[in-house]
């Protein structure tokens, strides 16, 4: 695995090494060891996997509050998905600054995910599925979001928007007050 940085501290594409012979391929998904950079003393504790059926959807932005943070690992399994970052932590030189990545089988990446950033992707092909590494239990309470299409965040999605579900497209906008997350 090869690890790039980005412009948002602790965000970061994993570059795969797919071994791949006239069976198929074969990726290992996580290695504790080497993404020891990243990861640090945090362990998953949780994984999941979601569906896009339409290209254009767009799930997100959500995130977990303190003290339910969680650590995140995204990858694509099927299909394409332009997958984003956006920093929401108080403090940081990158605040409201977001990272986006495609992410597809075909190019192996998955992006890594810190606390205090949320997560939301647009399905860039029908059928795209998605595969989660959490490094917190899902807690109801500490359940957040972003509403996608807040003009404050000058988010640019790559397709119209075809499809959002009531509960992202009725997350709040932020306001001049919100100062960020503290993580």
């Amino acid at each position: 695995m090869k690890i790039k940085s980005t412009a948002i501290e602790g965000v970061a594409v994993v570059e795969m090494n797919p071994i791949t012979d006239n069976r198929g391929t074969f990726t290992r998904l996580f290695c504790a060891r080497e993404l020891d950079e990243i990861i640090g003393m945090r362990c998953i504790v949780q994984i999941n996997r979601s569906q896009t059926k339409s290209v254009g959807a767009v799930r997100g932005l959500h995130y977990q509050r303190p003290p339910h943070s969680e650590m995140k690992f995204v990858t694509c399994l099927n299909g394409r998905v332009w997958d984003v970052a956006l920093d929401l932590r108080a403090g940081s030189k990158t605040f409201l600054q977001w990272h986006a990545e495609e992410l597809a089988p075909a190019n192996s990446r998955m992006l890594a995910i810190p606390e205090g950033c949320a997560h939301g992707f647009q399905a860039l092909e029908p059928n795209s599925e998605l595969l989660y590494l959490h490094t917190a239990f899902y807690n109801l309470d500490s359940e957040s979001g972003i509403q996608p299409m807040d003009p404050r965040l000058r988010l640019t999605w790559p397709l119209p928007i075809t499809d959002m579900s009531l509960r992202d497209r009725t997350h709040p906008l932020l306001n001049e007050d919100f100062v960020g997350l503290s993580v």
